[in-house]
């Protein structure tokens, strides 16, 4: 199939989602119309914060292995700079989702949140939080792409040095979004690691994206250098980080369990009934038992096809992980109609075109980086 051709059948599908979108939001009403933009935007930005994170560690750690295939997660955080627009469109969802945005917080409880729950100020943290992430984006991609050409070795030294500071704001950032835009969906309930929580499925995401498109781009052969060693690091990162939101979403469960709140308990209890609890049982599966088991062999670590297998169903399960804990605001049992198919092939259509876009901008490899010919000798 010629890149002309998937453009072309890529923008049709977004065309035609979009027109589903408008003909069949127009029915289900505001709520649920809003509840899929919110689901859809928070998987497809911590996708792109989870990339970039990974390339802030990779300047963070000094790492010389991974500079052959750093280029891979910085396409892949251009996702922020496409969420941008549809971050904002999303503020028009907070007087039909969230409780806090039209009512009085006469609960004592709510009351004491009402500081910080309030429109104003919850504008301006997704304008905060965006423009730290867009000079983020600016100064690590931007700063490497333009690195390429004039192979001046400050950037590395620049990078390396604002890198840590990165790391604080990705955490904050990250943890402000799980407050906001999940927990504040039901504003009684709160959870002092749910940000942690949150960064742990975008990591996740992030390294399942990451290894997908470098399978893409190794089978297209085109990172010449770039081996089984090299794949060998994303697999270990891959399990490590299974087993890391595994233990943060176990733990989070537990101590509400055993300390039996009714401000916490509520909230988990909605979501352990009729078909939710099936759903929260097939991310189990999918995000920590299937990985983690195909993943446990040294060989699996680097084998494309069980990388590509794990990689696939990490990212469905932080959807559907996403979708358990926003989509109960509305009552009821789940729904898959043609509302949600129709925001489903809009953004998956948007972003691959979005990524394809992003492939043909800069090399495939940071050439201009000093460490790359040291990174492309790495064996383990």
């Amino acid at each position: 199939m010629s890149s002309l051709r998937t453009a072309r059948i890529l923008a049709s599908g977004a065309a035609l989602g979009l027109a589903g979108i408008a003909v069949f939001g127009a029915h289900a009403g505001w709520k649920p119309f809003w509840a899929n933009w919110i689901l859809w935007l928070l998987f497809m930005l911590t996708t792109g914060l989870g990339c970039l994170f990974i390339v802030g560690l990779e300047h963070v750690i000094g790492a010389k292995w991974s500079v052959p295939v750093r280029r891979v997660p910085e396409r892949l955080s251009s996702l922020i700079i496409l969420m941008t627009p549809v971050l904002l469109i999303a503020l028009l969802s907070l007087r039909h989702l969230y409780p806090w945005a039209h009512s009085e917080m006469t609960d004592r409880i709510l009351a004491g949140k009402a500081a910080w729950l309030n429109v104003p100020f919850f504008a301006i943290r997704v304008l905060v939080c965006l423009a730290l992430w867009l000079l983020a984006y600016r100064i690590f991609v931007n700063g490497s792409l333009q690195q390429d050409q004039q192979k001046n070795f400050l950037f590395s030294i620049r990078a390396r040095r604002l890198a840590p500071l990165f790391m604080a704001v990705v955490g904050i950032t990250i943890t402000v979004v799980a407050f906001d835009w999940i927990s504040s969906l039901d504003p009684a309930w709160y959870s002092d690691i749910f940000g942690v929580y949150l960064f742990a499925g975008a990591f996740l995401a992030g390294l399942s994206a990451t290894t997908l498109l470098l399978m893409y781009m190794m089978a297209k052969q085109r990172l010449p250098g770039v081996g089984p060693d090299h794949v060998f690091n994303l697999g270990g990162f891959m399990f490590a980080f299974t087993i890391f939101w595994g233990y943060i979403g176990f733990a989070q469960f537990l101590l509400m369990w055993y300390a039996n709140l009714p401000e916490e308990v509520l909230w988990y209890k909605e979501r352990l009934q009729g078909a939710w609890l099936f759903i929260i049982l097939v991310t189990a599966l999918l995000h920590f038992f299937v990985p983690f088991l195909i993943l446990i062999p040294r060989d699996a670590k680097s084998n494309p096809r069980r990388l590509i297998c794990v990689a696939l169903c990490i990212l469905l399960a932080h959807w559907l992980d996403l979708y358990w804990m926003i989509m109960p605001v509305w009552g009821g049992n789940p729904r898959c109609g043609f509302l949600e198919l129709s925001f489903a092939i809009f953004f998956i259509c948007l972003a691959l075109l979005w990524i394809r876009r992003a492939l043909s901008r800069g090399a495939d490899m940071p050439v201009g980086d000093p460490f790359l010919n040291e990174g492309l000798e790495f064996r383990l």
